[in-house]
């Protein structure tokens, strides 16, 4: 049986009255924005005192996307006759998040803590050649970095913590003996 003529349009207005009478879910982006989650993955912040130019993040990024350029410097011996030592100064450190598919691997395998998520979403360009952020841009976006979660106050101490303040006892003790020897020899 051959469609009635105007069926389709019928339809149509149908349709569009039924959604005009309904709530808008839509929000609008700019004047509104958005709720975002606690770990949302925007863009990479760079905290650039913890880098030690380890090459950890660009050697194990799946997209070759990190690029970091350094050089050596020598440093002072920390004590007279000691030697010197070198270290490396990072030059350039540069993301091209036009490949990056923003999987973590980089911040996973950072052992200083160098680099972090950063709720960070608007950073739209509009060329593509621009989407590669250098170390100065990185580094503004390690202010908007959330702070970490508080621990759990039932939580268990880590070990660290419990020995570094069994060691803080221990000098306050002996020094305390110390002071209250000098005292008795002075009197």
């Amino acid at each position: 049986m051959p469609p009635i003529p105007g069926s389709g349009l019928a339809k149509g207005l149908a349709v569009t009255l039924r959604t005009m009478t309904k709530k808008t879910v839509t929000e609008q982006y700019p004047e509104h924005q958005p709720e975002l989650p606690p770990r949302t993955r925007g863009v990479i912040g760079l905290f650039e005192e913890n880098c030690t130019v380890c090459m950890l993040c660009a050697r194990e990024c799946p997209d070759w996307c990190i690029y970091i350029d350094s050089h050596k410097e020598t440093v002072p011996p920390a004590a007279p006759g000691g030697r010197e030592r070198s270290r490396n100064v990072l030059d350039r450190f540069a993301i091209d998040f036009a490949l990056c598919m923003y999987c973590g691997i980089c911040i996973e395998v950072c052992p200083f803590d160098a680099l972090f998520w950063s709720p960070e979403f608007e950073y739209a360009e509009t060329d593509i050649h621009e989407l590669t952020h250098e170390r100065d841009k990185l580094r503004e976006w390690m202010w908007t970095v959330p702070a970490p979660p508080a621990l759990d106050p039932a939580a268990e101490e880590p070990k660290e913590l419990a020995a570094a303040r069994k060691t803080a006892e221990k000098l306050a003790a002996t020094s305390a003996v110390a002071e209250a020897d000098t005292k008795g020899e002075e009197s």
